[in-house]
């Protein structure tokens, strides 16, 4: 197929519109009912006060916004893709926002900014006088247009996931996995639910040990991902993977919408584990062992977490994980087989193809 004939093909994917919408119409959409801003997205996004208010200020000085992407549900509600920040500061700035749970989120109240430093403590409504904006600067509020981008409700079922991860990678404070959180949500909500629960397992936090920054951008999930895509996964899945970050997504989306998962079977799966691991070695499970030192030094290592929670997981299922989980964690700094593809420089592609089957048989006892 020439590119021009693969470029005609990809396009008949995706259908798409696009016009200007005053700040007016976007909350009215939002108090009907009919623009979906994901509220539990929030956890994901960390803009301060003093960026909502620099949003403001140039809608009041006329700064033209970068468009809103959406989706077009079937029943025509419209999913925002790309600039919830933005909208749920314009929602929270003029008091209509709500949080996950349905409840009404505090009123932005403003800062100083550079042009407009006589925007600190300003309300979009308040008792107190000098607070409130006043009312002309509200009607330039309402009246601001920003324009939507909508991909249709006719185009690939995927596309949306597919723009949402382009979107909101790279030029945003979004980690890899808190994209990936995002678009779970949009696939399957409960299931989401239950891998947060799943990383709250005092075993599994125990023995990863991560450190604050990590936590705070959703490390432990990916680490919980990892687990139900790579425990069974096949030699041959392996050895075919290209970019793994593309991988996860789409073993994600997968197993997020098969009816047939047993939710059951794997959490017994996950909790066996990490508390196999946590008796046997604590917080040592995924730390370096250094063979001239003879002792764990370091922090979290995915290519030992890889090989040790497969390898483990694995093993439990079929009843011959060896007995001497703390030697056998030490004896693979050891192995080449393991050492040579954890060494960095090699891709996570690389890596995953040797070290996952490499530990499925010497996590055995057979």
């Amino acid at each position: 197929m020439s590119i021009m004939e693969e470029v005609d093909e990809a396009r008949k994917d995706i259908r798409t519109d696009d016009y200007p919408m005053s700040i007016g119409e976007w909350i009215n959409l939002y108090q009907d009912g009919d623009l979906d801003i994901h509220p539990e997205f929030q956890r994901f996004y960390r803009w301060t006060d003093q960026q909502k208010s620099n949003l403001i200020e140039s809608i009041l000085l006329g700064i033209p916004l970068p468009p809103i992407f959406v989706s077009q549900r079937k029943d025509g509600v419209w999913d925002v893709i790309d600039g919830l920040q933005r909208l749920s500061t314009i929602f929270q700035f003029v008091g209509i926002l709500r949080d996950e749970d349905g409840n009404p989120v505090p009123p932005l109240q403003l800062n100083s900014t550079s042009y407009l430093p006589s925007l600190r403590n300003i309300l979009w409504e308040s008792e107190e006088e000098g607070n409130a904006l006043p009312d002309s600067l509200r009607r330039i509020i309402k009246r601001a247009k920003i324009h939507v981008s909508i991909v249709l409700k006719e185009s690939d079922e995927n596309t949306k996931f597919e723009l949402f991860q382009r979107l909101n990678t790279g030029g945003t404070q979004l980690s890899a996995q808190e994209v990936r959180n995002c678009i779970l949500v949009m696939v399957n909500r409960d299931f989401y639910s239950w891998l947060d629960a799943l990383k709250r397992v005092d075993a599994f936090q125990e023995t990863i040990a991560l450190s604050d920054k990590p936590l705070l951008e959703a490390y432990d999930m990916e680490q919980v991902l990892r687990f139900l895509i790579l425990a069974e996964a096949p030699d041959d899945e392996l050895s075919s993977i290209g970019d793994v970050g593309a991988y996860l997504n789409e073993r994600m989306i997968s197993i997020a919408r098969d009816a047939q998962f047993d939710r059951a079977h794997w959490q017994g799966r996950f909790v066996g584990t990490f508390e196999a691991l946590r008796a046997a070695v604590g917080d040592k499970a995924f730390k370096r062992y250094s063979v001239a030192k003879q002792r764990h030094e370091g922090g979290f290592l995915v290519s030992q977490y890889e090989a040790v929670a497969c390898g483990v997981a694995w093993n439990l299922e079929r009843g011959t994980l060896r007995e001497d989980l703390s030697a056998a964690i030490q004896e693979i700094w050891s192995e080449p087989q393991f050492t040579d593809w954890a060494a960095s420089g090699i891709t996570a592609a690389r890596r995953l193809r040797r070290i996952v089957p490499f530990a499925r048989e010497h996590f055995s006892n057979q």
